[in-house]
């Protein structure tokens, strides 16, 4: 379960994201409401736009619809989620010695 979300009345904006759920059927639901009535988060604002969700991942929304403000606010607009792995290809840990240029793990 990725434990996106909480107990508190969050807002959760997801864009451009890849989830992948694991085989346990239980365990597909992306969003997790902590011990709370639906009658409470049903109002909670959750949000999946361009969210790619992979062997049965699961993001469930609630309440309305994102907030103008909300765009106006982002410096940068989510890549498609088709992107993720061209994106994080090169991403990981530095391999760094002092005195040395670090390089990435990757061009070594």
């Amino acid at each position: 379960m990725y434990a996106i979300g909480g107990s508190a009345n969050p807002t959760i904006n997801s864009q451009g994201n890849r989830f992948l759920a694991p085989a346990n059927p239980f365990a597909k639901e992306v969003t997790k409401r902590v011990v709370t009535d639906t009658n409470e988060w049903k109002n909670w604002n959750w949000r999946s736009e361009g969210d790619l969700m992979l062997n049965g991942a699961l993001f469930i929304p609630s309440g309305a619809a994102a907030a103008d403000s909300y765009a106006r606010a982002s410096s940068l607009g989510a890549k498609s989620s088709s992107m993720v792995g061209a994106i994080t290809s090169s991403a990981g840990a530095l391999s760094c010695r002092e005195g040395f240029q670090c390089l990435s793990s990757h061009c070594e």
